[in-house]
């Protein structure tokens, strides 16, 4: 299941984003995933002193969002990466790597996210498609919204052909691994949010105690 959010990040903070960009130094993004023979693009480098700057604000984005906290039930997160593609890089097609090493530890990657920085007229090609058994779903979204999908799915950033491409990428560590079950947790909430003032107070709180049971029996923490 995906998630779209089509406001994550304000103007504001895309173009502070972008401007960061601008200023920060990129390094090989092989770096990250020397394995990857198809990987070719740049991420922000870590030393640089603007990285700070550029996760934070979009740490503070997604902990604002409410729709991605019912929707990931996030227990950790990688710290989100400014990513660029020039013309002629691309990211072949692949699935992310179950365990991530970051700071103070190890995370189990259970959902991805790309947030989309440059306005996609201003780039071809470097369309995000995600593969559902053989149909691939094309995202090529507007500055400041984001798709969240399975890490276990199929993937690949195609090439960009001209312009420049300025995304930024986390992996969640969901309290619910299992897909199928969080969907469940997930739909709950949203019944609950669109129909929970209709309904009877007491039918409205067995709703919320079936929800919330499922979320203690089926969390790892």
């Amino acid at each position: 299941m995906f998630l779209e959010l089509p406001k994550l990040l304000s103007p504001q903070e895309v173009q502070r984003l972008t401007a960061l960009s601008r200023e920060m130094r990129f390094v090989d993004g092989r770096q990250s995933n020397p394995a990857n023979v198809t990987k070719d693009n740049l991420q922000a480098d870590h030393g640089d002193p603007r990285y700070q700057e550029s996760t934070q604000i979009l740490a503070q984005a997604f902990a604002r969002s409410r729709e991605f906290r019912d929707f990931a039930l996030p227990k950790r997160m990688a710290p989100p990466l400014l990513c660029r593609y020039e013309p002629g890089m691309k990211y072949g097609a692949h699935a992310d790597a179950a365990t991530m090493q970051v700071a103070g530890g190890v995370i189990r990657s259970d959902l991805s996210c790309t947030v989309f920085i440059a306005e996609p007229g201003t780039y071809e090609g470097g369309e995000l498609v995600t593969h559902l058994g053989t149909r691939p779903v094309v995202f090529k979204s507007q500055p400041g919204e984001a798709i969240v999908y399975p890490s276990t799915m199929l993937h690949e950033v195609r090439p960009v052909r001209a312009g420049q491409r300025l995304v930024a990428i986390t992996f969640i560590e969901s309290l619910v691994a299992d897909e199928h079950r969080r969907t469940q947790i997930y739909e709950l909430n949203e019944v609950a949010a669109l129909e929970g003032m209709k309904m009877d107070w007491a039918n409205r709180v067995r709703l919320d105690v079936v929800r919330q049971n499922l979320l203690r029996m089926w969390s790892g923490m």
